[in-house]
């Protein structure tokens, strides 16, 4: 989260590339679940090597346990990095600014649906984007 070496969007971003990596970390636990089933469906039969298949149970159990572990962190990471971008957000004068940026960078709103939301045509709102992110330039000192 070193400020001085990104710009300022990858500053603002940072958010959202956090939050689809717990949705992916999300996605490979229920389809480690759904592994987890399926063994447990097969030892249900007549097992060849009852040790083999425990084995491959404990193995998909830790990994999903992991994932897990590795997803409250995130979010965790993901809930101070909001915090901190609100706060930075917060600091821009403009309300209107504000709003954007918030959609934007916290709501992870696409540009048609604010343009939608605010009644602006989409040029007009990359140009209060722009404005807004000058500020936030100055607020974080990234020349």
């Amino acid at each position: 989260m070193e400020t001085k070496e990104m710009t300022v969007k990858e500053y603002l971003s940072q958010a959202k590339f956090l939050d689809q990596r717990i949705n992916s970390k999300i996605q490979q636990v229920a389809a480690l679940n759904d592994l987890a089933t399926k063994a447990t469906s097969t030892l249900t039969g007549m097992p060849r090597n009852p040790n083999h298949a425990t084995s491959s149970m404990e193995d998909v159990i830790a990994k999903i346990i992991d994932l897990q572990a590795e997803i409250n962190n995130d979010i965790d990471t993901l809930v101070d990095l909001k915090r901190s971008l609100s706060k930075t957000i917060k600091a821009v004068d403009s309300p209107e600014y504000q709003t954007v940026l918030e959609k934007r960078y916290l709501c992870f709103q696409s540009w048609e649906q604010i343009a939608v939301e605010m009644g602006y045509d989409l040029r007009w709102l990359y140009r209060i984007h722009g404005k807004a992110l000058e500020e936030v330039k100055a607020i974080l000192g990234i020349e």
